[in-house]
């Protein structure tokens, strides 16, 4: 017998703090610090920071996806809400034309909370949000009307990684899922790759608050994630990205149980020819060393689709 689920999110709604906390991530809007750039401009009266992102979200694209990570599609799939633009500036980004331009429609909360509610009557297994980390009041506010209105499924927080402390801690007990990309473990090459020198830093203390709210990855009698961690990991050539180092920080201030996607499928895109390093994929025998590198760390939960078969 499945186990009937609840989000996270129904508790802080049945309490009116679901509302009380959507009223304090709007407050922030007004001096911005809602990812972790901290700009401080006030993007209620339009004014734009590094995310150049004002009072309203704006979407490129929603559907059900059957590309994500297993226990995410399952059989019915993941229900992704793209969000133009991002916090990062990745240069190898093979997802620019939504990450670095204007493509898309700017929505009000209502119209967000309508996209989530013909994803859940579609049948998907969860509501999957990506580069939400610069839009998290606008998420918030249309979650609060979407779970008033009859939404039951888990929430997706699907994120570069370069996340404020402060805006986890509003979204704690609002999400069910953290999903994190894990990019650099050196500064250096964050700034040169991605234009953000502290990411290392504030990705780690950012993993580390998301599995303390949620914990190790968890799934119901189908296979389907309910709650939990899931940190993805793009190989970079030359081990650019530190995969040592990523697999020894979450195998040893995070969880041996962490489910971790080691993603091969890096390809030069963008503007990655202006850095000769990054104008080749990686090699099969960099894929497998990353795989051996993570399994002696003691991580044991990787993605099944591109290491061998584990089991969890």
């Amino acid at each position: 017998m499945i186990q009937k689920f609840q989000p996270a999110y129904l508790k802080l709604l049945e309490s009116s703090e679901l509302e009380e906390r959507v009223a304090q991530a709007y407050e922030r809007l007004a001096d911005c610090d809602v990812c972790a750039h901290a700009c401080h401009i006030n993007r209620r009266a339009g004014e734009l920071g590094n995310c150049r992102t004002g009072e309203r979200a704006r979407i490129s694209s929603y559907a059900p996806h059957m590309g994500e990570e297993q226990p995410l599609t399952g059989f019915r799939g993941s229900g992704t809400i793209f969000m133009t633009r991002c916090n990062l500036r990745c240069q190898y980004c093979q997802n620019h034309d939504i990450s670095q331009t204007d493509s898309g429609y700017d929505v009000e909360p209502e119209n967000l909370a309508a996209i989530m509610l013909e994803l859940q009557a579609r049948g998907c297994h969860n509501i999957n949000i990506v580069s939400p980390s610069h839009v998290v009041p606008q998420i918030m506010a249309g979650l609060l009307i979407a779970a008033r209105a009859g939404l039951r499924v888990p929430l997706v927080y699907n994120t570069g990684g370069y996340d404020s402390l402060a805006t986890l801690a509003l979204l704690d007990g609002v999400v069910d899922i953290y999903m994190p990309d894990m990019k650099y473990a050196d500064p250096e090459l964050a700034e040169r790759y991605s234009k953000i020198k502290n990411y290392p830093a504030a990705n780690q203390a950012a993993v580390k608050e998301m599995h303390r709210q949620v914990g190790d990855l968890q799934l119901d009698e189908r296979g389907i994630a309910t709650r939990g961690l899931l940190v993805r990991h793009l190989i970079l050539p030359g081990n650019l990205a530190g995969t040592d180092q990523i697999v020894a920080f979450l195998a040893k201030q995070i969880s041996k149980g962490t489910y971790l996607n080691l993603m091969d499928q890096y390809r030069p895109a963008y503007r990655a020819r202006h850095f000769p390093e990054l104008t080749r994929r990686i090699t099969q025998a960099e894929f497998d060393a990353a795989v051996e590198l993570a399994l002696a760390a003691g991580l044991h939960r990787l993605d099944k689709r591109r290491a061998i078969l584990f089991s969890f």
